[in-house]
């Protein structure tokens, strides 16, 4: 009996995404047995059985890092998913904005802004394209392309001779790679190891093979001996980790890298370990750790007079392009440091701190929104943070938050507004956050629920009155609590007086504690 035929067979493909032709080889002899064992028992079990190893739903781990996976077929894909589009401020300079990134991340925030910004897609997708092909990324391009269809984008044609160039190249470098880190495996050469596997682990991911690459970079840690070959590992996985969306594998290599740390510290490495990790609680939706982290600009570099020396981190210090821009650290830590900081907070870590305010000065409009917060001028704040909310909502990491963030700010807003005063014309008010009255009072009904707010709503006169504590009843309370407390001490007391005149209490022992045992003395 001959062997079913099908359209397709299954791919052969290794864990570290190349083909291995010893393997293939011994596959395919492997089902050449097989067929024969068929043919000539007159059955299809051994076939069968093989063949539903094969094209089972799930992929084998066979050895030598040999994954089974089962035909894709083409066609089948699902539409794609509909993205919330935003309209960027006037302002707003896609080529400026690209230029502060490198790498994946440019590739990945310019393909966010073609999804979501119409305004903006052909000349993001141009910028993307061209991106692309100075790299050796297949898949990103091919992605990219079916993007461009699914949102009736005129794209230029397939170019097939680039994509075969790049992938025989891309190929080529690999097996190289591979054959000379077996190399150096086999003469035992530690820091030749490391280097293989980090060579590896750039090549996977300038191919976006991420997973690859992100073992690739945690094998180093095995060859690595100084603290500088542990800090360079856990750079690499933090980068790999945040493209991946890993946040939890983030910061457990954030960790391991501040523990190698030396003193002092590089102000550049510092940076870079408190951005990811503000960013990696921004993600969490902690925004008041994030604010904390990324607004702390400084390091301690020494000791003068055993007085602690700080050193301001300049935003030339950071050179983290593959993750964030400067920029990205004045937006992201402004805007959680006005969702949650109190005044004070806001004085002390944003307003007069120096070393952030570096990195202010390089996003006017938000320096300028925590000025008008600050200073209460709340109608020229939401005024100019609904101007850039467009730019925000086109953040790849900030997009998600924004709706949230600026929620929190404008309660805040209204929370400080109102706390000086007894009472407040809700009409004044409504002025001084430029909205309607309905749209206050709605408002400012949820914040009184959420006990934000302790106030009391005049609905027919529009006056907003605060809620105080009767002094009077407070300071009956007060006294009866200090009553009760007095009337337990006093039983107290007299129960120990009673104890004490039955004899009934406890007493230590004849052995005195003190000297050593050669030195004591005898109680007589």
């Amino acid at each position: 009996a001959s062997p079913p035929q099908h359209s397709s067979s299954p791919q052969l493909t290794t864990s570290k995404g190349r083909r291995r032709s010893h393997c293939v080889s011994g596959w395919q002899s492997l089902l050449a047995e097989s067929q024969e064992e068929a043919s000539t028992s007159g059955g299809q079990g051994s076939w069968e059985l093989m063949e539903g190893a094969l094209t089972g739903s799930s992929a084998m781990d066979l050895e030598d890092g040999l994954v089974l996976q089962p035909p894709v077929e083409e066609g089948n894909g699902t539409a794609a998913p509909p993205f919330k589009e935003a309209t960027p401020s006037p302002s707003f300079d896609l080529e400026t904005y690209a230029s502060g990134y490198t790498g994946r991340t440019k590739m990945e925030r310019l393909r966010f802004i073609a999804q979501r910004a119409p305004s903006l897609r052909t000349e993001a997708f141009k910028m993307l394209l061209t991106e692309i092909k100075a790299g050796q990324d297949v898949t990103f391009y091919t992605e990219v392309l079916q993007l461009m269809a699914d949102l009736h984008v005129p794209a230029e044609p397939k170019d097939t001779a680039w994509v075969s160039k790049v992938t025989e190249q891309s190929e080529k470098v690999f097996e190289r790679l591979e054959v000379e880190l077996c190399q150096h495996k086999l003469n035992s050469i530690k820091e030749k190891v490391r280097m293989g596997h980090n060579d590896l682990g750039q090549h996977h991911l300038a191919t976006g093979n991420l997973h690859e690459a992100l073992k690739c970079f945690i094998r180093t840690r095995d060859y690595g001996t100084t603290s500088k070959h542990a800090i360079e590992m856990s750079l690499h996985v933090i980068k790999v980790g945040v493209l991946l969306g890993n946040y939890s594998h983030v910061m457990n290599y954030v960790s391991k890298a501040e523990q190698a740390l030396e003193t002092p510290p590089d102000p550049s490495i510092t940076a870079k370990l408190r951005v990811v990790t503000g960013l990696s609680q921004l993600e969490g939706g902690k925004y008041k750790a994030a604010g904390l982290k990324l607004t702390q600009m400084k390091v301690e570099v020494g000791k003068d007079n055993n007085q602690p020396v700080i050193k301001n981190i300049h935003p030339d210090d950071l050179n983290f392009s593959e993750v964030m821009a400067p920029q990205d650290v004045a937006t992201y830590g402004g805007l959680c440091a006005l969702a949650t900081f109190d005044r004070q907070e806001l004085a002390t870590k944003v307003m007069e701190d120096t070393a952030f305010k570096q990195f202010m000065e390089l996003v006017p409009d938000m320096r300028q929104a925590v000025e008008h917060f600050y200073h209460s001028r709340y109608a020229a704040c939401l005024s100019l943070m609904d101007k850039v909310r467009g730019d925000l909502e086109l953040d790849l990491h900030m997009a998600p938050h924004v709706d949230k963030l600026y929620a929190l700010i404008r309660s805040r807003a209204l929370v400080q507004y109102f706390t000086p005063f007894a009472s407040v014309r809700m009409d004044l008010m409504a002025d001084a956050f430029n909205c309607s009255l309905q749209q206050l009072q709605t408002e400012l009904s949820q914040l009184i629920m959420k006990k934000e707010i302790k106030a009391r709503i005049d609905s027919h006169n529009k006056i907003i009155y605060a809620r105080h504590a009767d002094l009077e009843v407070s300071t009956f309370h007060r006294s009866l609590l200090m009553g009760q407390q007095y009337q337990r001490q006093t039983i107290g007391l007299l129960l120990r007086l009673d104890l004490i005149s039955h004899d009934m209490a406890i007493r230590s022992s004849n052995r005195v504690l003190g000297p050593p045992r050669g030195e004591r003395e005898e109680e007589l």
